[in-house]
């Protein structure tokens, strides 16, 4: 799978243009999820040096992107009459996702067991209510 990851507020804490301190278990995940076979795209508003900056910060922790703010590594903007800055993944993991950025202990287990953050959330919620969710029916699922 193709997976586009932003830095700023994803990887790190927000504290553009500076790198901040990395979110609790962001670079051990990526290097599960490339261990995994997935191709990971690093998605950044960065550019220049800043860019430069995020992609040193990642490969120090030992996390090797697939490319940089494109579809694949010699995908050449000046070249391609086709380029959009629009990537073409099946997942992107941005904190500005509506609900907001899940730990990334969750994350892993979306990717890895295809599970939906809305499945993701029931399962949580379930649980703290003490529910079963394999034997609870809704009115609008089938079978």
């Amino acid at each position: 799978m193709k997976i586009a990851v932003d830095f700023d507020g994803t990887i790190v804490e927000h504290e553009y243009p500076k790198i901040g301190r990395e979110l609790p278990f962001a670079t051990d995940t990526l290097k599960m999820l490339i261990a995994d076979q997935h191709q990971l795209i690093l998605w950044s508003c960065r550019e220049g040096q800043l860019l430069e900056d995020a992609i040193e910060w990642c490969r120090k922790r030992g996390v090797e992107f697939y490319a940089v703010n494109r579809d694949y590594p010699e995908e050449e903007k000046e070249k391609n009459n086709n380029f959009s800055r629009k990537l073409k993944v099946d997942m992107f993991i941005d904190d500005r996702n509506v609900g907001g950025l899940p730990d990334w202990g969750q994350i892993y287990h979306m990717i890895k067991d295809g599970t939906s953050f809305q499945d993701l959330m029931h399962e949580i919620h379930s649980a703290k209510k003490g529910i079963n969710i394999q034997q609870k029916k809704k009115w609008w699922q089938f079978g």
